[in-house]
């Protein structure tokens, strides 16, 4: 299996990207949000890598870090959840705000993402929450935080694509005060 790839950034497209290392062009699938961080074309990068089997071919998949990369193994576990999903999941969440809605069972933080309905949101949590509960203790930390923002955010109006652009731009560590006032800007600036 290839799990890591350094090389330069030869290329991208909307939900890809040309990997040059040594002279091979690699192309591999990557979500939203490691399209986002990537450098700009002719770059070094270091990228984490999932090489998946299917009937007609092997498809590269890459993520900007190790535990991005491991949570897209775990949602591939779940009955129902492929690649294509698991990349919806990832480039709607960052991984703390995926594990804090598996160890809550916040199913409505899931249904935020585009592919994911209410059923196929309660089956993520009854089959991931004992997969994940070993690193369960770190996520909960700040588990009312994301709960209170969500729910802020819909009582005054805003619709699941906004909350999920204006949680994903703030300071998950910062009090929930804090989170209001900064999702707010950021969709005061829409």
């Amino acid at each position: 299996m290839i799990g890591r790839l350094r090389g330069m950034l030869a290329g991208r497209s909307p939900s890809s990207i040309l990997l040059d290392v040594n002279g091979v062009g690699y192309e591999i699938q990557v979500s939203p949000r490691t399209h986002a961080e990537l450098p700009g074309t002719g770059q070094e990068i270091v990228i984490h890598t999932h090489l998946h089997g299917r009937e007609d071919g092997l498809i590269l998949y890459g993520f900007a870090t190790e535990p991005e990369r491991n949570l897209f193994r775990v949602l591939l576990t779940a009955s129902g959840v492929g690649p294509k999903v698991a990349l919806s999941i990832l480039g709607s969440m960052s991984v703390a705000q995926i594990r804090r809605a598996i160890a809550t069972e916040d199913v409505d933080a899931l249904t935020m993402v585009p592919g994911v309905g209410k059923r196929s949101a309660q089956k993520l949590v009854l089959e991931l929450k004992p997969k994940l509960e070993d690193t369960e203790a770190d996520v909960l930390d700040g588990t009312g935080a994301f709960t209170q923002l969500r729910q802020a955010l819909e009582s005054l109006g805003y619709n699941a694509n906004e909350i999920r652009e204006a949680t994903g731009a703030v300071d998950q560590g910062a009090p929930v005060a804090e989170q209001l006032r900064a999702a707010l800007l950021v969709l005061s600036r829409r």
